[in-house]
């Protein structure tokens, strides 16, 4: 049963950090957006790995799981939004461009 966890936990770690590598290193808005988004869903892996896994199996994992996949949905929709309205005033989805934004 812990080798289930270990290698659950694993490929978390690995989607984690190439969620990261690319919202340190990309330029693209998209991409960043995407990097945020597998980094959330490897936070979901974690939870649910360890709710099934863990000391006491239960549910709480899981259905937290779901709110932050909700939360996560809702992220995505007012990120692009806001992605299409900066694209379509400035002409670029380059995030070095949005220098201004900065307070």
């Amino acid at each position: 049963m812990s080798s289930m966890l270990a290698s659950f936990l694993t490929l978390a770690a690995i989607l984690f950090t190439i969620g990261c590598y690319g919202v340190l290193t990309k330029r693209s808005a998209v991409i960043v957006l995407l990097s945020i988004e597998l980094m959330l869903n490897a936070v979901n892996l974690n939870l649910i790995a360890f709710s099934k896994y863990g000391i006491i199996p239960s549910l709480k994992g899981q259905v937290f799981s779901l709110f932050t996949i909700a939360v996560a949905a809702a992220e995505a929709a007012v990120g692009v939004a806001i992605l299409i309205a900066l694209y379509r005033k400035r002409g670029t989805a380059n995030v070095d461009e949005y220098h201004e934004l900065q307070s």
